[in-house]
């Protein structure tokens, strides 16, 4: 895979998963700095001009 410059590598593509799922991949630099693993539950929340995504909490 080419080296993306710097400014690009967070651009991402949205991928359909299934039939009725869409997903986005993150950068795995994001994801080792917040301390985010596979299958953790996270919340995903709409606001004015995007999506919040945070770490779920019981």
């Amino acid at each position: 895979m080419p080296i993306r410059k710097t400014r690009q590598t967070n651009i991402r593509k949205i991928t359909k998963v299934g039939q009725g799922s869409l997903a986005v991949t993150l950068p795995i630099e994001l994801a080792r700095a917040l301390g985010w693993r596979e299958k953790q539950k996270v919340v995903v929340k709409k606001i004015p001009g995007g999506l919040q995504i945070k770490d779920w909490k019981k």
